[in-house]
């Protein structure tokens, strides 16, 4: 336990220690640092111990035993990072494909806003599901070994995530696009006793690289992008859950319309119902300063949900 503690804290320290050296200063970097400061105790909180540690006992604090949002594969990145501001709105609608949706039904408001910090390269993303209505039946209760001999449905507030993500290389002047992420997970949700939210904080860093190819100049292009990362969590054992991410991801674009194909999921180090794997498919239609999407994201494995999405988004130009 304490190699992977020095390991994660390190990493961040070294970060911070390495903004705060270069200069000159400036408000950006002591943005950074505050951001990144706040990370570093994020991360101590989640390792911190909860007890003694056993190994041979589960812990069941993974996906598979939650409810959809507890324990999300993220969005991916694509190798870049936005200029502009853009808020993003969503309505979500979950159905358990195990169970089907008289077992468990989730719906929720999602809302996103990416923020540039000064510069093009280095944006501040938070995101989350702000308030969730579920309702969960007889079976779910007893197989999630929830405290109740009758169906659950109420609506509850959900984590919160906040990420700093850096722009490395530009296709540009590099011929690839590659962005690190450092995203922490806030301790907000309700409703552990439901199985709907773990109520510890989390963190994951991961890095993407990506390409895109024009097919026709101005009018359409192919993007494509691959990803990889590391995700943890606090059990309730004394121990947390270590987890490798993956993703893959395509985009297509003509003019004003856009498909895009991720594979993504995650693999954590317990193998109980840890490992969730998902495949998202959205279509979105950009008016001027708004886009209108729809998506579609199946689970496999360890998630198993349909979600079905539809938002609004709305891109803030920069004079």
């Amino acid at each position: 336990m304490s190699r992977r503690y020095f390991s994660s804290n390190s990493i961040v320290l070294l970060v911070v220690i390495g903004v705060l050296k270069t200069k000159p200063i400036t408000p950006l970097k002591h943005l950074l640092t505050y951001v990144l400061l706040l990370m570093l105790e994020g991360v101590c909180l989640a390792q911190t111990s909860l007890g003694v540690s056993d190994l041979s006992v589960p812990t069941k604090i993974a996906p598979a035993y939650f409810g959809p949002n507890a324990f999300p594969v993220p969005d991916m990145m694509t190798g870049r990072t936005s200029s502009e501001w853009k808020l993003e709105v969503y309505a979500d609608n979950f159905i358990n494909s195990t169970y089907g949706p008289s077992e468990e039904y989730t719906a929720n408001a999602f809302v996103r806003l990416t923020a540039p910090l000064f510069t093009d390269r280095v944006n501040l993303v938070i995101w989350g599901p702000l308030v969730e209505y579920f309702r969960i039946g007889d079976k779910i209760c007893k197989d999630r070994r929830i405290d109740s001999t009758s169906p659950v449905s109420r609506t509850i507030s959900g984590d919160i995530y906040i990420s700093t993500d850096f722009m490395l290389l530009t296709q540009e002047r590099h011929g690839i696009d590659i962005s690190v992420r450092t995203a922490l997970k806030s301790a907000s949700g309700n409703d552990y006793s439901n199985a709907r939210y773990y109520d510890n904080a989390g963190y994951f860093f991961d890095a993407a690289f990506g390409r895109k190819f024009t097919l026709i100049p101005d009018r359409s292009d192919l993007s494509i992008a691959a990803s990889g990362g590391f995700l943890c969590w606090q059990t309730d054992n004394g121990r947390q859950n270590d987890a490798v991410m993956y993703g893959l991801k395509a985009s297509y674009r003509y003019k004003g319309i856009s498909i895009s194909t991720e594979y993504s999921g995650y693999v954590g180090w317990e193998r109980d119902g840890d490992s969730p794997m998902t495949l998202k498919t959205s279509l979105s239609s950009r008016h001027g300063d708004f886009v209108l999407s729809i998506g579609h994201q199946v689970g496999f494995i360890d998630w198993p949900f349909h979600q079905f999405r539809f938002g609004i988004s709305y891109i803030i130009r920069r004079q």
